[in-house]
């Protein structure tokens, strides 16, 4: 099969490593796979135009998506490419639901803004998917997307770690989250490293950061960081997240409160576990424990023990990593690049 995505690049977030694991073990399994969009070197992935010949198209939705690097015909080229039902929309960001809001987080402003955007999905395929196991529309299936890629392991090894903590991520309703980890920290400073995030807007916000729609998502209070001693540093390139990841004793691994709510996976989902580092989750329980599995309830951070559980893991990092091992190794059986694409091939000819 002859497998183009429609994915508009992001160089440092986004899912870009997911589709160089795809564009892998696409040529392994015998298919061809390209990228919509202009050729750009630091994407190190296959963008082409050139649409002769495509089986079929998968359009992957998510934060950046815009056609901010086409042109007007864009759409046209697209569309007329493949029939409809040879075209799939992977909605990373629940976009494709009504209105909603959790913890200060929204998929849409208003409910025409949510019309439209269905509309504009529906004009391109009646397969939609999210990469939630119960999504909300009745008209929606599950399909995961992000993958797990074994070639991503790092050892888990402990003894000359650069950090503490570090987390790699964008501040998008993050501060949420990121604010109980530490302020957990805060309570037993002495006995944590250095801790650092990585990312946009953690040390300064972007320019395009303080106009007044956007103030409110990618909040942080600085003054807090400087406070805690965390240390805000830039964004890295996409190809050194798991590097980056790899850093740190232990990573949190926290989502925007809508993700959460709607019980999505994210590329951090399978990328933290495969960095040789300990996740600790700031997540609902149940969708640990379906995700992860029963044991990987001890890498929770709740309200009132997050500070012993951070101690114990700089403590004992040996003891959780045996936690870790386990989650890869189903990990690497249930959600690799081959049975992502197997499942995907499979969705498309239906």
């Amino acid at each position: 099969m002859k497998l183009a995505f429609v994915y508009w690049g992001y160089e440092n977030a986004g899912s870009m490593l997911d589709l160089r694991g795809y564009a892998r073990v696409a040529r392994e399994m015998g298919h061809e796979m390209t990228v919509y969009g202009p050729p750009n070197p630091a994407f190190a992935l296959d963008y082409s135009r050139h649409l002769d010949g495509i089986d079929a198209l998968v359009f992957v939705f998510e934060w950046t998506t815009a056609l901010q690097f086409g042109d007007r015909l864009d759409w046209a080229r697209l569309l007329d490419a493949v029939p409809h039902q040879r075209r799939v929309v992977i909605d990373c960001d629940g976009a494709y639901n009504d209105p909603m809001e959790f913890g200060g987080d929204y998929n849409h402003r208003t409910a025409e803004a949510s019309r439209q955007w269905i509309a504009v999905c529906d004009s391109i395929s009646d397969k939609v998917f999210q990469p939630t196991h119960r999504p909300r529309r009745p008209n929606v299936r599950p399909f995961l997307f992000h993958i797990y890629d074994p070639t991503w392991e790092a050892p888990l090894t402990f003894a000359d770690k650069e950090f503490s903590m570090i987390y790699v991520g964008h501040t998008k309703f993050r501060w949420r989250g990121m604010s109980k980890v530490l302020r957990a920290i805060e309570r037993v400073r002495d006995r944590v490293g250095r801790v650092a995030l990585v990312g946009e807007g953690w040390a300064k916000p972007e320019d395009w950061m303080e106009q007044e729609e956007h103030r409110p998502r990618f909040y942080v209070d600085r003054d807090y960081l400087k406070k805690v001693g965390a240390e805000a540093l830039p964004a890295v390139p996409y190809p050194l997240v798991a590097e980056t990841i790899n850093k740190g004793v232990f990573n949190p691994v926290v989502y925007r409160p809508l993700f959460e709510h709607l019980g999505l996976v994210t590329c951090r989902t399978f990328e933290t576990p495969a960095a040789g580092t300990i996740p600790l989750f700031l997540l609902e329980r149940d969708y640990v424990v379906e995700i992860y599995g029963e044991d990987a309830t001890q890498l929770m951070l709740d309200e009132e023990g997050a500070h012993e559980k951070i101690v114990d893991v700089l403590e004992r990092p040996e003891h959780y990593a045996e936690i870790v091992m386990a989650i890869r190794k189903e990990f690497r059986r249930r959600h690799s690049p081959e049975a992502r694409l197997r499942e995907l091939a499979g969705l498309i000819e239906e």
